[in-house]
């Protein structure tokens, strides 16, 4: 479910269940934890692309397999995820997201754990978590905050809104936007002018601009993962995921 190409010093690593939109279940989240524990330990990568197969970049987290999880394994599914991203965030080499379709949801907080995003014409973004009765939990309460201003991820992610590409430049979530038939030669260009440098000096640059913004942030992602187990079992988010995974008409939210 994670392909994985070296070319030259740069990786290239995709998330590839196309015919589930490359949706997070267990599996693929515990694949991409070991898969950046393989690239963490590869002395010849000097940076990171990060993209997905098909028409999607990641669609979000399995709704199929959270609908019927528990309180407890709510927050479980959701740590397994910070387990994960934070495997990725926490490269010493940089990390470039190269978004080629939808990016919803956990498919949004993949790509907020790259230090640089770019954009197909045609990719979505958005939080859409509170239209299914929980929390975004693999990290969005924190890295959107962090990434874009604070009214703006309020605004995202308290209304759940879908935006374009073209809306995410103006905030700020991503750096450029290319039609989607150049959207990997720009990436590799990237990532090949971060590979021409030294590479000690790239990652004490990462390492020093990360540095504020990583303060506290391991408190603050077990909190959103307790935050985001809470809505499990409720009403409200079991109503959402079946009518989500069925394909019926989801009923108004209740508060229970």
């Amino acid at each position: 479910m994670i392909l994985f190409e070296k070319k030259g010093f740069v990786g290239v690593l995709t998330i590839s269940r196309p015919e589930a939109l490359n949706a997070l279940n267990s599996a693929t989240l515990d694949e991409l934890y070991a898969r950046c524990e393989e690239i963490k330990n590869d002395p010849e990568l000097r940076c990171l692309i990060i993209t997905g197969a098909g028409k999607a970049f990641v669609a979000g987290a399995d709704i199929a397999e959270m609908r019927g999880l528990t309180k407890a394994e709510g927050y479980e599914f959701g740590m397994r995820g910070h387990r994960a991203f934070s495997a990725l965030e926490n490269l010493e080499i940089p990390v470039i997201a190269a978004v080629n379709g939808y990016a919803l949801g956990g498919g949004c907080e993949l790509a907020l754990c790259a230090d640089i995003r770019i954009a197909s014409e045609r990719a979505k973004f958005g939080q859409p978590e509170v239209g299914l009765g929980i929390t975004p939990g693999f990290g969005g309460t924190q890295r959107l905050v962090r990434t874009v201003n604070r009214a703006v991820a309020m605004g995202m992610i308290l209304t759940g809104k879908v935006i374009n590409a073209e809306k995410a430049l103006e905030i700020g979530l991503v750096t450029k936007v290319v039609p989607g038939e150049q959207l990997m030669d720009e990436a590799m260009a990237i990532a090949n002018a971060i590979a021409q440098n030294a590479p000690i000096a790239v990652r004490n640059a990462k390492k020093a601009m990360r540095r504020r913004y990583l303060d506290a942030l391991d408190a603050d992602l077990e909190a959103e993962a307790k935050l985001f187990g809470d809505c499990f079992e409720t009403e409200d988010q079991q109503m959402a995921m079946t009518a989500f995974v069925e394909k019926t008409e989801k009923k108004p939210f209740t508060g229970k």
